[in-house]
Protein backbone atom coordinates (compact mmCIF):
# COMPACT_ATOMS: atom_id res chain seq x y z
CA UNK A 1 0.00 0.00 0.00
CA UNK A 2 1.27 3.57 -0.81
CA UNK A 3 -0.02 7.04 0.73
CA UNK A 4 -2.41 7.30 -2.12
CA UNK A 5 -4.05 4.43 -1.47
CA UNK A 6 -4.00 4.49 2.68
CA UNK A 7 -5.82 7.83 2.16
CA UNK A 8 -8.59 7.25 -0.49
CA UNK A 9 -9.52 3.93 1.81
CA UNK A 10 -9.55 5.86 5.01
CA UNK A 11 -11.81 8.30 3.65
CA UNK A 12 -13.71 5.40 3.09
CA UNK A 13 -13.50 3.95 6.42
CA UNK A 14 -14.89 7.16 7.62
CA UNK A 15 -17.44 7.79 5.76
CA UNK A 16 -18.99 4.34 6.21
CA UNK A 17 -17.93 3.37 9.35
CA UNK A 18 -21.93 4.27 11.28
CA UNK A 19 -23.72 4.12 7.93
CA UNK A 20 -25.45 0.55 7.22
CA UNK A 21 -23.21 -0.06 4.04
CA UNK A 22 -20.90 -2.06 5.69
CA UNK A 23 -17.43 -0.10 6.20
CA UNK A 24 -15.76 -3.21 5.66
CA UNK A 25 -17.59 -4.32 2.65
CA UNK A 26 -16.24 -0.82 1.14
CA UNK A 27 -12.79 -0.82 2.50
CA UNK A 28 -12.72 -4.41 0.37
CA UNK A 29 -14.29 -2.80 -2.81
CA UNK A 30 -11.79 -0.22 -2.67
CA UNK A 31 -8.70 -2.14 -1.66
CA UNK A 32 -9.48 -4.17 -5.07
CA UNK A 33 -10.23 -1.03 -7.13
CA UNK A 34 -7.15 0.50 -5.84
CA UNK A 35 -5.08 -2.70 -6.76
CA UNK A 36 -4.08 -3.20 -3.17
CA UNK A 37 -2.76 -6.94 -2.37
CA UNK A 38 -5.23 -8.92 -0.73
CA UNK A 39 -4.36 -12.09 1.36
CA UNK A 40 -1.89 -9.77 2.88
CA UNK A 41 -1.88 -9.65 6.74
CA UNK A 42 -0.71 -6.33 6.91
CA UNK A 43 -3.93 -5.40 4.82
CA UNK A 44 -6.07 -7.36 6.87
CA UNK A 45 -4.70 -5.67 9.88
CA UNK A 46 -4.76 -2.20 8.33
CA UNK A 47 -8.81 -2.55 8.01
CA UNK A 48 -9.51 -3.51 11.28
CA UNK A 49 -6.98 -0.88 12.75
CA UNK A 50 -8.09 1.95 11.39
CA UNK A 51 -12.08 0.96 11.77
CA UNK A 52 -10.81 1.57 15.58
CA UNK A 53 -9.59 4.82 14.57
CA UNK A 54 -13.13 5.80 13.36
CA UNK A 55 -14.40 4.50 16.76
CA UNK A 56 -12.81 6.53 18.59
CA UNK A 57 -14.47 9.27 17.29
CA UNK A 58 -17.77 7.96 19.46
CA UNK A 59 -15.67 8.80 22.53
CA UNK A 60 -15.16 12.10 21.23
CA UNK A 61 -18.53 12.96 20.40
CA UNK A 62 -20.19 11.48 23.55
CA UNK A 63 -17.41 12.12 26.03
CA UNK A 64 -19.75 13.01 28.86
CA UNK A 65 -21.94 9.39 28.23
CA UNK A 66 -18.49 7.75 28.65
CA UNK A 67 -17.11 9.36 31.07
CA UNK A 68 -18.60 12.29 33.04
CA UNK A 69 -18.64 11.35 36.65
CA UNK A 70 -19.36 14.67 38.49
CA UNK A 71 -21.12 12.89 41.90
CA UNK A 72 -21.97 9.58 43.27
CA UNK A 73 -25.15 9.19 40.60
CA UNK A 74 -23.39 9.73 37.62
CA UNK A 75 -21.04 7.39 38.95
CA UNK A 76 -23.38 4.94 39.39
CA UNK A 77 -24.87 5.10 35.80
CA UNK A 78 -21.34 5.09 34.50
CA UNK A 79 -20.67 1.23 35.55
CA UNK A 80 -24.32 0.35 34.41
CA UNK A 81 -23.52 1.56 31.29
CA UNK A 82 -20.52 0.05 31.00
CA UNK A 83 -22.23 -3.06 32.19
CA UNK A 84 -24.60 -3.36 29.34
CA UNK A 85 -21.62 -3.00 26.82
CA UNK A 86 -19.96 -5.99 28.84
CA UNK A 87 -23.60 -7.82 28.01
CA UNK A 88 -23.19 -6.30 24.70
CA UNK A 89 -20.15 -7.49 23.58
CA UNK A 90 -20.19 -11.20 25.26
CA UNK A 91 -21.48 -12.63 21.88
CA UNK A 92 -19.47 -11.01 19.27
CA UNK A 93 -16.32 -12.52 21.96
CA UNK A 94 -17.58 -15.87 21.11
CA UNK A 95 -18.25 -15.73 17.56
CA UNK A 96 -15.80 -13.11 16.17
CA UNK A 97 -13.19 -15.50 17.82
CA UNK A 98 -13.70 -18.57 16.36
CA UNK A 99 -14.04 -16.43 12.90
CA UNK A 100 -11.10 -15.54 13.35
CA UNK A 101 -9.51 -19.07 14.80
CA UNK A 102 -11.05 -20.95 12.20
CA UNK A 103 -9.33 -18.87 9.41
CA UNK A 104 -13.26 -17.71 8.38
CA UNK A 105 -12.51 -13.89 8.50
CA UNK A 106 -9.91 -14.31 6.84
CA UNK A 107 -11.61 -15.66 3.97
CA UNK A 108 -14.41 -13.60 4.35
CA UNK A 109 -12.13 -10.66 4.43
CA UNK A 110 -10.49 -11.69 0.44
CA UNK A 111 -13.49 -12.35 -1.01
CA UNK A 112 -15.40 -9.77 -3.02
CA UNK A 113 -17.85 -11.31 -4.13
CA UNK A 114 -19.26 -12.31 -0.87
CA UNK A 115 -19.41 -8.32 -0.05
CA UNK A 116 -21.65 -7.86 -3.25
CA UNK A 117 -24.05 -10.24 -2.57
CA UNK A 118 -24.77 -9.71 1.02
CA UNK A 119 -24.88 -5.84 0.02
CA UNK A 120 -27.79 -6.86 -2.09
CA UNK A 121 -29.67 -9.22 0.25
CA UNK A 122 -29.13 -6.56 2.81
CA UNK A 123 -30.23 -3.70 0.89
CA UNK A 124 -33.32 -5.43 0.32
CA UNK A 125 -33.76 -6.55 4.00
CA UNK A 126 -33.18 -2.55 4.62
CA UNK A 127 -36.39 -1.42 1.82
CA UNK A 128 -38.67 -2.93 4.49
CA UNK A 129 -37.22 -2.79 7.73
CA UNK A 130 -39.18 0.22 8.89
CA UNK A 131 -42.39 -1.52 7.88
CA UNK A 132 -41.17 -5.26 9.63
CA UNK A 133 -39.92 -3.04 12.78
CA UNK A 134 -42.51 -0.41 14.22
CA UNK A 135 -41.27 3.04 15.45
CA UNK A 136 -40.37 1.94 19.10
CA UNK A 137 -40.88 3.57 22.39
CA UNK A 138 -39.38 6.43 23.70
CA UNK A 139 -39.80 5.44 27.07
CA UNK A 140 -37.56 2.08 26.13
CA UNK A 141 -34.46 2.07 27.61
CA UNK A 142 -31.49 -0.45 27.10
CA UNK A 143 -31.43 -3.37 29.55
CA UNK A 144 -29.06 -6.25 30.01
CA UNK A 145 -31.70 -8.28 27.95
CA UNK A 146 -31.98 -6.15 25.15
CA UNK A 147 -28.02 -5.38 25.37
CA UNK A 148 -27.57 -9.01 25.05
CA UNK A 149 -29.77 -9.34 21.72
CA UNK A 150 -28.45 -6.44 20.38
CA UNK A 151 -24.88 -8.09 20.69
CA UNK A 152 -26.26 -11.68 18.91
CA UNK A 153 -27.48 -9.50 15.86
CA UNK A 154 -23.75 -7.45 15.80
CA UNK A 155 -22.72 -11.22 15.26
CA UNK A 156 -23.89 -11.08 11.80
CA UNK A 157 -21.55 -8.25 10.97
CA UNK A 158 -18.60 -11.10 11.13
CA UNK A 159 -19.44 -11.44 7.30
CA UNK A 160 -18.38 -8.34 4.96
CA UNK A 161 -20.98 -6.25 3.34
CA UNK A 162 -23.60 -7.43 5.76
CA UNK A 163 -22.57 -4.26 7.90
CA UNK A 164 -22.38 -3.79 12.13
CA UNK A 165 -24.01 -0.65 12.26
CA UNK A 166 -26.93 -2.28 10.11
CA UNK A 167 -27.09 -5.72 12.71
CA UNK A 168 -26.74 -3.63 15.82
CA UNK A 169 -29.15 -0.80 14.49
CA UNK A 170 -31.67 -3.35 13.61
CA UNK A 171 -31.20 -5.68 16.85
CA UNK A 172 -32.22 -2.32 18.71
CA UNK A 173 -35.20 -1.42 16.78
CA UNK A 174 -36.28 -5.31 17.03
CA UNK A 175 -36.04 -4.73 20.94
CA UNK A 176 -38.19 -1.50 20.68
CA UNK A 177 -35.56 0.99 20.71
CA UNK A 178 -36.05 4.59 18.53
CA UNK A 179 -33.94 4.36 15.66
CA UNK A 180 -32.49 7.54 17.48
CA UNK A 181 -31.98 4.93 20.77
CA UNK A 182 -30.56 2.25 18.85
CA UNK A 183 -28.24 3.81 16.46
CA UNK A 184 -26.79 5.48 20.13
CA UNK A 185 -26.43 2.58 21.41
CA UNK A 186 -24.69 0.85 18.30
CA UNK A 187 -21.84 4.03 18.74
CA UNK A 188 -21.31 3.04 22.14
CA UNK A 189 -21.09 -1.07 21.54
CA UNK A 190 -18.53 -0.27 18.75
CA UNK A 191 -15.89 1.23 21.03
CA UNK A 192 -15.18 -2.26 23.18
CA UNK A 193 -16.04 -4.55 20.09
CA UNK A 194 -13.90 -2.84 17.85
CA UNK A 195 -10.97 -2.56 20.47
CA UNK A 196 -11.36 -5.96 21.00
CA UNK A 197 -10.51 -6.56 17.00
CA UNK A 198 -8.05 -4.58 16.78
CA UNK A 199 -5.89 -5.82 20.39
CA UNK A 200 -6.27 -9.42 18.70
CA UNK A 201 -5.29 -8.26 15.32
CA UNK A 202 -1.73 -6.64 16.73
CA UNK A 203 -1.02 -9.66 18.89
CA UNK A 204 -1.57 -11.69 15.83
CA UNK A 205 0.48 -9.08 13.45
CA UNK A 206 3.19 -9.35 16.57
CA UNK A 207 3.16 -12.97 16.71
CA UNK A 208 4.00 -13.70 13.50
CA UNK A 209 7.30 -11.55 13.76
CA UNK A 210 8.01 -7.94 13.34
CA UNK A 211 9.09 -7.70 9.64
CA UNK A 212 5.44 -5.81 9.12
CA UNK A 213 6.56 -3.24 11.51
CA UNK A 214 8.42 -0.73 8.92
CA UNK A 215 8.48 3.22 9.48
CA UNK A 216 6.68 2.87 6.19
CA UNK A 217 3.62 0.52 7.93
CA UNK A 218 3.87 2.52 10.33
CA UNK A 219 3.27 5.82 8.91
CA UNK A 220 0.44 4.15 7.41
CA UNK A 221 -1.46 2.77 10.17
CA UNK A 222 -1.42 6.21 11.82
CA UNK A 223 -1.96 8.42 8.66
CA UNK A 224 -4.96 6.11 8.11
CA UNK A 225 -6.51 5.91 11.88
CA UNK A 226 -6.72 9.93 12.18
CA UNK A 227 -8.05 10.15 8.83
CA UNK A 228 -10.64 8.02 9.51
CA UNK A 229 -11.30 9.62 12.82
CA UNK A 230 -12.33 12.74 11.78
CA UNK A 231 -14.31 11.71 8.66
CA UNK A 232 -16.10 9.80 10.96
CA UNK A 233 -17.08 12.40 13.66
CA UNK A 234 -18.11 14.18 10.53
CA UNK A 235 -20.41 11.07 8.94
CA UNK A 236 -22.36 10.38 12.59
CA UNK A 237 -23.36 13.58 13.68
CA UNK A 238 -25.26 13.39 10.17
CA UNK A 239 -26.32 10.19 10.40
CA UNK A 240 -28.38 9.80 13.44
CA UNK A 241 -30.24 13.23 11.89
CA UNK A 242 -30.75 11.24 8.62
CA UNK A 243 -31.57 8.41 10.14
CA UNK A 244 -34.38 9.65 12.43
CA UNK A 245 -36.29 11.59 9.84
CA UNK A 246 -35.57 9.30 7.17
CA UNK A 247 -35.44 5.54 8.15
CA UNK A 248 -33.34 3.03 6.37
CA UNK A 249 -34.96 3.04 2.52
CA UNK A 250 -32.42 5.59 0.86
CA UNK A 251 -29.27 3.05 2.49
CA UNK A 252 -31.38 -0.01 0.95
CA UNK A 253 -31.19 1.06 -2.43
CA UNK A 254 -27.79 2.65 -2.30
CA UNK A 255 -26.67 -0.99 -1.12
CA UNK A 256 -28.77 -2.87 -3.78
CA UNK A 257 -27.24 -0.46 -6.77
CA UNK A 258 -23.43 -1.02 -5.50
CA UNK A 259 -23.97 -4.39 -5.24
CA UNK A 260 -25.32 -5.93 -8.36
CA UNK A 261 -22.60 -3.46 -10.41
CA UNK A 262 -19.68 -5.46 -8.52
CA UNK A 263 -21.60 -8.06 -9.12
CA UNK A 264 -22.30 -7.81 -12.80
CA UNK A 265 -18.74 -6.98 -13.16
CA UNK A 266 -17.60 -10.30 -11.25
CA UNK A 267 -20.38 -12.26 -13.31
CA UNK A 268 -19.01 -10.39 -16.60
CA UNK A 269 -14.99 -11.34 -16.40
CA UNK A 270 -14.39 -7.69 -15.71
CA UNK A 271 -11.89 -7.11 -13.27
CA UNK A 272 -12.51 -4.34 -10.19
CA UNK A 273 -8.72 -3.19 -10.24
CA UNK A 274 -8.70 0.27 -11.94
CA UNK A 275 -6.35 0.73 -15.33
CA UNK A 276 -3.59 2.60 -14.07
Amino acid sequence: MDLIQTIIIAIVEGLTEFLPVSSTGHMIITQNLLGVQQGNPFVHAFTFIIQFGAILSVVCLYWKRFFQMRNHEEFISKMKFYGLLLVGIIPAMFIGLAAKKSGLLDWLLDSVEVVAVMLVLGGIFMLFCDRIFNKGNEDNKVTSRRAFFIGLFQCLSVIPGMSRSMSTIVGGMQQKLTRKNAAEFSFFLAVPTMAGATLLDLIDMFGEGTTWATSHNIMLLIVGSVIAFFVALLAMKWFVSFLTKYGFKAFGWYRIVVGLIILAMLLTGHSLVMAS
